[in-house]
């Protein structure tokens, strides 16, 4: 993706690329670009592009989702009175 490779051009010396680091890069573009210019960046994507795409979104959400149920689960045992 061109937008990857422009980020990485510009923070490639600045940053040591950790996730705090990049967690930052990728929530600072987010709050430029608007819903229209995102989707119209997901469309140029080839198609190996947009199943990795897909697959990690996939892979991020359910991630969250098991580890909130973990927690409620856990949280949820410990409020039992028995």
């Amino acid at each position: 993706m061109k937008l990857v490779d422009e980020l990485f051009q510009i923070y490639r010396g600045r940053l040591q690329g950790t996730e705090e680091d990049l967690d930052m890069i990728t929530l600072t573009v987010l709050e430029q670009l608007s819903q229209k210019e995102i989707l119209g960046m997901i469309k140029e994507l080839n198609e190996e592009e947009l199943a990795y795409f897909f697959r990690l979104y996939l892979f991020e959400a359910l991630k969250q989702k098991f580890d909130t149920h973990d927690i409620d689960h856990t949280l949820g045992e410990k409020r039992m009175y028995h």
